[in-house]
């Protein structure tokens, strides 16, 4: 998904709305004239992108002998899998089977005009420039935005507040809002549609209260389904949950000894940043039964939006809930040189630091490259102190990491933690 219909896609078009965005502060830096956003356009644009970069990894396996054997698969008996007309002998088995749009039965009616994120990287958009986006996680967030910035008028409908689900605290969500409602864009909360009625030039969602909506078309951000049926996993003895999701332990072994499931069919998160952790776990696991698996907390959960957001580690409800002391480190992007520079000096980043001994226990980042940034700050699972780590860091001036630093630099001050250098 993530690759041809998720986040490859979708940041091609994020670095396109950012530059749409970007435009109102063009001219006092000397640039003049407008930007015009054409969706169609840069709805090739990203075709072309993740076409070129599933080429790439399609020709990498190539060049190291991995084999392919394209056409569906399933369970003949626990060691046998037939795909295609072949029957292969395994050894061991990774699932991979990701997952799949889930539409409510409320917007089915709407047909070609209700569209997933599958169908809105991988065919041309339907005629109409008023489009619905409904959905208050991530995908929401993001495209409400994004569209925008390409040049549709966007009636946001959530059920929830943003990201409500999420692990970003209530600051960082807040100042997201604040952003997206400077620039004109706003959720509609407790909207979810109730029914939809197809008109001659577009759809009619019904909202609650008696209240509605005209629309030409509704992009659906509610959520998605793990592709684990007709696969023959109970003839290997794999077992899912209620949901339809592989159950896995810390290893991403499944109950089957010898078969590991990965990604979305494994993980009720979804997200490739934690696809491409649990594959490494499952590897390491094959290769070198026993092998430690990382801390899980670790995984960045990163959001592109009008303003990027970025977390990992334990957050601060996490560290409350469980009573420990810690301290803070931040630092401001409006006084950093770079951000200033860039004329992007909005947000924020904050440290949580074991307060006995100076470990990272998380960080949460709110502002330019905050995907970027996050890495900086959040090296996994590690036993040594942040402020031991930073010390042998040399910084490039100036920068947007500066900022990082600048907040491992204020536990100094703030709890007298051993400066860096020493």
């Amino acid at each position: 998904a993530c690759l041809n219909r998720g986040c490859v896609p979708k940041k091609a078009w994020y670095h396109t709305a950012r530059l749409a965005a970007a435009a109102a502060g063009f001219a006092p830096r000397g640039l003049r004239g407008t930007l015009t956003p054409d969706i169609a356009q840069a709805w090739s644009f990203q075709r072309t992108v993740a076409g070129s970069v599933r080429t790439s990894y399609v020709d990498y396996l190539d060049r190291i002998g991995v084999k392919r054997i394209e056409g569906s698969a399933r369970f003949v008996d626990a060691h046998r899998i037939k795909a295609g007309v072949a029957v292969l002998e395994t050894r061991h088995v990774i699932v991979a089977t990701g997952s799949r749009p889930f539409v409510p039965e409320v917007l089915r009616a709407g047909g070609a005009r209700v569209l997933t994120t599958d169908a809105l990287f991988e065919k041309p958009l339907p005629a109409g420039r008023r489009v619905a986006v409904i959905g208050s996680g991530a995908v929401g967030t993001e495209l409400a935005f994004i569209l925008t910035r390409l040049g549709l008028e966007v009636c946001w409908l959530t059920g929830a507040q943003p990201l409500a689900a999420s692990h970003f605290s209530a600051p960082a969500r807040a100042r997201l809002g604040e952003v997206l409602a400077a620039q004109g864009i706003a959720p509609r909360t407790g909207s979810r549609p109730c029914a939809l009625q197809t008109e001659a030039d577009g759809l009619r969602l019904e909202l609650p209260e008696g209240r509605y909506e005209r629309v030409d078309w509704v992009l659906a951000g509610t959520g998605r389904i793990p592709n684990t049926e007709d696969l023959g996993l109970e003839l290997a003895g794999v077992r899912c949950d209620a949901r339809g999701f592989v159950e896995v332990d810390a290893h991403q072994r499944s109950s089957a000894s010898h078969v590991y499931a990965i990604g979305d069919c494994a993980n009720p998160l979804m997200t490739a940043n934690h696809a491409i952790a649990h594959a490494e776990t499952a590897i390491a696991s094959i290769a070198s039964p026993g092998a430690p698996t990382p801390a899980p907390e670790w995984i960045p959960e990163v959001v592109y939006s009008a303003i990027e957001l970025a977390r990992a580690g334990l957050s601060e409800d996490a560290l409350e809930d469980e009573d420990r002391e810690y301290a803070v480190g931040f630092s401001s992007f409006a006084k950093n040189p770079a951000a200033l520079a860039d004329d992007v000096a909005e947000g924020y980043v904050r440290l949580l630091v074991e307060r006995a001994g100076g470990r990272l226990l998380g960080c949460e980042m709110v502002g330019p490259a905050a995907g970027e940034l996050v890495h900086l700050a959040a090296p996994g699972d590690m036993s040594e102190a942040l402020l031991a780590r930073l010390a042998r860091t040399r910084i490039n001036h100036p920068s947007l990491g500066e900022t990082v630093f600048e907040a491992a630099d204020s536990l100094v001050a703030q709890w007298g933690f051993a400066p860096r250098g020493e």
